[in-house]
């Protein structure tokens, strides 16, 4: 496995990687709330929405619309609280992540594992009890992605960790789809390569932007490893991959002409983007202009696919 230039292991054990409560601070529910890292959650929340509503065509089962979606929530907390747990030796070495509950000891390391695992339970009982068994078995495989493999294996030694771990990110499109149909289709598989192509570049951008926080802290990202212009380099392939998305989900009968004109443009600029930034020297402005075109990108192309879903 690679290491990053510059790299060494964190030297204290995870279990000890915690400072002294300061006093007169004590966690609030704002800090369990903080541990799901809401923004993660909310963005999914429409992917979620998008994918059951992809496969209900308008004709929407109200009832499991509200469990998936319930499920799928307690899922993902689930995995962002494990990875909160797992990851707390890091973030006490990171600007952006040294004040969060546990680095600061506002919360214990026990409390916040039982949490995870209390959320993960909750959620997983949701969607195999309401959204059908395949919507249940994609959220085990997003919890594990994320949190076995992506945050206690790849994220602390390789450079794939982005990739891989994009797996789990693009699994609640496809759980709110197969909640509705049951099956894995054509509209899955392009549900879950639109969502699975967005991440690396999409995380790359902001990698880019905080290569030295993730030198300092000791991550493998690929700006680290390979460089600033590697890593440009490298989400060409995954923007580029991305082009047919809107075509073929609109050639097959998923949605409409305008989103595959407007997915299409939106597709075209952000590869003309990373393109343009091969050659940029000013490497942070770029990456900000990339990371942010890049939750536009999403945010965009998912409500524009549930305006233009095809009617049954």
């Amino acid at each position: 496995m690679e290491k990053p230039l510059g790299y060494s292991a964190p030297s204290d054990s995870p279990a000890l990687s915690v400072r002294p409560t300061p006093p007169g601070e004590t966690a609030t529910w704002k800090d369990f709330i903080a541990l799901t890292k809401p923004g993660i959650i909310r963005s999914n929340v429409i992917a979620t929405f998008a994918g059951f509503w992809l496969a209900s065509q308008w004709n929407l089962q109200y009832g499991k619309l509200i469990w998936t979606i319930l499920g799928t929530v307690l899922v993902m907390a689930s995995s962002c609280v494990l990875n909160n747990y797992f990851d707390r030796d890091f973030d006490m070495k990171m600007e952006r992540t040294k004040q969060r509950a546990l680095p600061t000891g506002k919360l214990s390391p026990t409390v916040v594992l039982w949490y995870g695992i209390i959320l993960g339970i909750l959620g997983l009982t949701a969607l195999f009890s309401f959204s059908g068994l395949l919507a249940g078995l994609f959220g085990i495989v997003g919890m594990f992605v994320y949190v076995v493999v992506y945050t206690l294996w790849l994220k602390r030694t390789s450079t794939w960790s982005t990739s891989v771990g994009a797996i789990s990110g693009a699994m609640p499109p496809v759980i709110g789809y197969v909640a509705v149909t049951g099956k894995i289709d054509l509209g899955a598989w392009l549900l879950f390569a639109l969502l699975f192509l967005w991440q690396p570049p999409h995380f790359w951008a902001l990698g880019i932007r905080r290569v030295e926080e993730y030198r300092a802290a000791g991550y493998p990202l690929l700006p680290v490893v390979k460089g600033i212009l590697r890593t440009k380099l490298q989400m060409i392939p995954y923007l580029v991959l991305l082009l047919p998305i809107p075509i073929l989900l609109y050639v097959y009968g998923y949605t409409g002409i305008w989103f595959m004109i407007i997915g299409e443009v939106l597709s075209i600029v952000w590869l003309y983007m990373a393109l343009k930034g091969i050659r940029s020297q000013d490497n942070d402005a770029w990456a900000k202009r990339v990371f942010i075109f890049s939750v536009n990108y999403l945010t965009i192309s998912l409500i524009v696919m549930i305006l233009d879903t095809v009617r049954i």
